[in-house]
């Protein structure tokens, strides 16, 4: 079980701890270029590729699809009265107790404790909780809706493409499939170390609520993925993933967004970094639990 383990969380952590060391030593890491191209090449075609190559029933895209809207939204209710009894403000602090990082560690650790099945599966919730983040995740933190952010997320397009093949069982043409298997490639490195630069660049304001967030994003995650994966009755990869996926710790995309919208983005970077280790620590555990 040991080298199991290893397997798993050893390219996520070596590939967080060179970003980490690479930001400590001053050298230069462009996170407004590598975010973009990950965004709009690297993403788009990891999605893309792996949809159109690994072999999985209808169905189960549509369970994790259900499943991932189910435990979003678990997130949002459990989380906003949690929240109100505290006292706390909810557009500052319920997306990060809401919005995990499903994509920087999610998809990597799916991978290597799955496979492609189990990355396939990742990707599903990923598109789901994206699609909520950028529409109501957006709207809580900027106190708008706007549907065009989401329509200008080409991954979008690319699960769209995916599907087009997958339910018409068209063969995808062998230079489309080469080309967008060698761009999503790079993707999942990139992420993780994109993750590594993020958490030696922020810094942790207001110690003992983002513990507390941290603590609650957390717990809440491993609370709400056991239970939906119980109701929908998953079993192997699926349960699996959707464990993994809703107990990852807080996202990055939640620090954007603070700053952009004024909502407290120090504490809110205090609550990634924070969160981020205290998964790192409890990480075997839960791929113990989840294998």
């Amino acid at each position: 079980m040991i080298i199991e383990l290893l397997t798993i969380i050893a390219p996520v952590m070596v590939c967080a701890i060179i970003g980490f060391v690479w930001c400590k030593k001053g050298l230069s890491f462009d996170v407004e270029q590598v975010t973009t191209l990950v965004t709009y090449i690297g993403t788009p075609c990891l999605v893309f590729t792996t949809l159109t190559n690994v072999e999985i029933e209808r169905s189960a895209f549509t369970e994790m699809a259900l499943g991932t809207a189910v435990s979003v939204t678990s997130f949002g209710v459990f989380g906003a009265i949690i929240l109100r009894v505290f006292g706390m403000h909810l557009a500052t602090y319920l997306p990060p107790v809401v919005w995990a990082n499903m994509g920087n560690m999610g998809l990597p650790l799916c991978l290597f404790a799955f496979g492609q099945e189990g990355l396939a599966l990742a990707i599903t919730y990923f598109a789901v909780d994206v699609v909520m983040l950028f529409t109501i995740g957006v709207a809580v933190s900027a106190g708008a809706f706007s549907l065009s952010r989401l329509l200008k997320l080409p991954f979008i397009y690319a699960v769209a493409a995916a599907l087009f093949f997958m339910w018409n069982d068209l063969a995808v043409p062998r230079w489309i499939a080469n080309t967008t298997e060698l761009l999503g490639g790079f993707t999942i490195p990139l992420m993780l170390i994109m993750l590594g630069v993020s958490l030696a660049s922020l810094k942790v304001a207001n110690l003992k609520r983002a513990t507390a967030i941290s603590v609650l994003r957390l717990v809440l995650g491993f609370v709400v993925g056991c239970a939906t994966a119980y109701i929908f009755d998953m079993e192997g990869a699926a349960r699996g993933v959707m464990i993994l996926q809703a107990s990852m710790p807080v996202a990055v995309y939640n620090y954007l967004f603070a700053m952009r919208y004024d909502r407290a983005p120090e504490e809110v970077a205090g609550m990634i970094v924070i969160s981020t280790v205290l998964s790192f620590a409890t990480l075997p555990v839960l791929l113990i639990f989840v294998l």
